[in-house]
């Protein structure tokens, strides 16, 4: 017999947040699995007031996300960590939102995107990104560098925004009111106008590709036809929003740990298959998106022994699922050469990031660029990212060697 969910009738004010804070950029966010220890699922008090549950078991998480009886609604949702930011999602609806619906509604959208990010088409993108990953290095000639201004932050930006037929001056501006917005330090109010920034700033790019014809992502959509100018804008914000600030973060960290294991960048250098492997432990070990994703119950569920109550909220802890020992023996070491794909970096079901085989070819090129010039750089220093709801580092110093290894 499962257990009805009284406890949540309980003071809100007597039940956990959701674990935040890290004592390192190693380490999950403090006390987080300690809970998953506890048991699968928990009832979480929610940044708004409202109670509901966190999942940390990776079985269990997948499931959730492939139960119709759970929305990706926002307007049905509720936030665990902040009042506007969400899961990272906008703070208001607009059309073509995709990322915050339920098929079929969803499915409609996703297909049109999906079927101009496929894998064969974004690796023809290698070229262009080592290019461009080769350049950002070049550029900066100094003793020092900080490898996440210099490389890992305009390494993405720079992609998506070609991809979309963004101009480079838009992409500051976007790439900036992002960072902002997805600060967990900025206010509701904060949020919002970030928000509004970058979508006025697309939707003018809409504008401009409707008289010039520019090449890109957004050319495509208006050619396509089958999208009103706001469906494309909020389209093209979705695109940008995944393809800069995860991907920026999976770089550094990357980086990061090649820096002080020597001996990782000496077995991944020139071996593409080792390459991919350690690409997808770094997805798994770091799972960036920290505070995990949330759903609605749409109806009465029974899921790890209690019942979820309709309008009940629910959060999947990514990082507890990517670090369950039931799923990834001896989960705490980062193993390049673990070889596994099952993460949940990504999520799972119909609202699997639409750009992970894009993120995937970037993060293959920065880390095929870096281990090239490997021995140019010695780490100095780094600094985590405090209060974001994406894992990552600020800053990332190296000091220039004056050595290359061969």
């Amino acid at each position: 017999m499962t257990e009805v969910s009284d406890s949540l009738t309980e003071s809100a004010d007597a039940l956990p947040t959701i674990p935040r804070g890290r004592t390192s950029v190693f380490e999950l966010p403090t006390g987080l699995m300690d809970m998953a220890a506890a048991g699968p699922i928990h009832p979480l008090r929610y940044a708004g007031g409202h109670v509901g549950w966190i999942v940390t078991d990776f079985q269990l998480c997948r499931k959730v996300l492939t139960m119709p009886e759970f929305s990706s609604r926002p307007d049905l949702r509720h936030s665990a960590i902040h009042e506007a930011i969400g899961d990272g999602q906008p703070p208001e609806e607009r059309p073509g939102m995709f990322v915050g619906m339920d098929p079929p509604e969803h499915t409609h959208y996703r297909r049109i995107v999906a079927a101009a990010l496929k894998l064969g088409e974004m690796r023809q993108l290698t070229a262009s990104i080592t290019e461009r990953a080769n350049a950002l290095f070049d550029a900066d000639a100094g003793d020092q560098v900080d490898l996440v201004s210099a490389v890992a932050s305009p390494l993405p930006a720079l992609v998506i925004t070609q991809l979309l037929g963004v101009e480079e001056a838009v992409s500051h501006i976007l790439a900036s009111c992002l960072e902002r917005m997805l600060s967990l330090d900025s206010t509701a109010d904060q949020v919002r106008e970030m928000f509004t920034i970058i979508f006025n700033e697309l939707g003018e790019v809409v504008t401009r590709r409707q008289k010039d014809g520019a090449p890109g992502f957004i050319q495509n959509m208006i050619e396509d036809g089958q999208l009103s100018d706001a469906e494309i804008t909020s389209i093209a914000f979705q695109l940008y929003t995944a393809g800069h600030e995860t991907t920026t973060n999976m770089i550094a960290l990357s980086y990061l740990h090649l820096l002080e294991n020597p001996e990782a960048a000496v077995t991944l250098k020139g071996n593409e298959r080792a390459i991919a492997d350690a690409m997808e432990e770094f997805l798994r070990f770091f799972s960036i998106i920290q505070y995990g994703i949330s759903r609605a119950a749409l109806e009465e569920v029974e899921l790890g022994g209690v019942t979820i109550r309709p309008g009940e909220t629910i959060t999947i802890s990514l990082p507890a699922a990517n670090f369950d020992s039931g799923r990834f023996p001896d989960p705490y070491r980062l193993d390049i050469g673990r070889g596994d794909r099952g993460h949940l970096a990504f999520g799972f079901g119909v609202h699997q990031c639409v750009a992970q085989q894009l993120a995937r070819v970037e993060l293959t090129v920065a880390l095929r660029v870096f281990l090239e010039r490997y021995g140019d750089f010695a780490l100095d220093s780094y600094e985590m990212k405090s209060d974001t709801i994406v894992h990552g580092l600020t800053r990332l110093l190296v000091r220039r060697s004056g050595t290359r290894q061969p």
